[in-house]
């Protein structure tokens, strides 16, 4: 894995923790596929703050996964969000 700023890390973790930001925008975004978030969340994380990411990513609440989304879903983001560019911090 290539080296992350401390804002490019904190803004991972965020996306990852939202339901509904899937893998595949972390990865538009950031070029980390879905076990390179897996294994960032499980370093950068308390164990008990994993353990929770990882079963609510595994209990299908939520949706990290495009293919478990609902097909209406078509976007990354909300479309009142303001246009993803692909740099690496859009939010801030």
């Amino acid at each position: 894995m290539f080296m992350l700023t401390t804002n490019e890390i904190d803004r991972i973790i965020e996306m990852a923790w939202e339901d509904r930001t899937p893998f595949e925008a972390i990865e538009f975004q950031f070029g980390l596929n879905e076990a390179a978030v897996i294994k960032l969340m499980r370093n950068e994380l308390k164990r008990s703050a994993w353990k929770r990411w990882r079963k609510r990513v595994n209990s299908g609440v939520s949706q990290k996964h495009l293919k478990l989304r609902n097909p209406e879903i078509d976007r990354f983001k909300c479309n009142l969000q303001r246009h993803i560019t692909g740099n690496k911090i859009s939010k801030r």
